[in-house]
């Protein structure tokens, strides 16, 4: 009994594809579909190299706006995440489509092609995930710091990123 109980554990469920993913499949792009989120929402997995190229199939399919472009680090000596949330708005649903998208990226070569050119919402966003955590979105019309002065050293929400030992303050009077 131990045996079989062990088995069961070892076997990893089976979770079937969304519909967005086969979609994707269907029509020849490159992806790996992940486990749904906790509120059920499709994630999908891209390579940074066709970042571009799903996007714009994505933008194609119905998904016109980009809620979210956001940022994180999967931990010291592992990758960076650049993530899409994105939501097909159309006037005849209560509850639109929604689908998130992720692109790992190793974070000694942190550059992603920027989706600002198929979503201007992610102009902001995109510098945002630049400023704190140092992923270059090539393409980007204006990729500078927006939270952190200029001259600031490192990327503050990188988990191995180590504070200063100084304060300044500045214009304090």
């Amino acid at each position: 009994m131990a045996e079989s109980e062990g088995q069961k554990e070892s076997e990893a469920p089976i979770i079937e594809a969304g519909k967005v993913s086969k979609w994707l499949s269907e029509n020849g792009f490159e992806h790996e579909f992940l486990e749904p989120d906790h509120l059920g929402v499709e994630m999908i997995k891209a390579d940074r190299d066709f970042l571009i190229p799903l996007a714009t199939a994505l933008y194609a399919y119905g998904f016109n706006y980009l809620q979210c472009q956001c940022a994180y680090d999967a931990g010291p000596g592992e990758d960076l995440v650049s993530m899409y949330h994105l939501v097909k708005v159309t006037d005849d649903v209560d509850q639109p489509e929604e689908i998130r998208l992720k692109v790992f990226i190793p974070r000694d070569d942190p550059r992603v092609p920027s989706v600002y050119w198929i979503w201007k919402s992610a102009d902001f966003q995109e510098r945002e995930s630049y400023d704190m955590y140092g992923i270059i979105y090539e393409g980007h019309p204006n990729l500078k710091r927006i939270l952190m002065p200029e001259d600031w050293v490192g990327w503050p929400l990188r988990k191995d990123y180590i504070s200063p030992e100084f304060y300044e303050l500045q214009d304090a009077y």
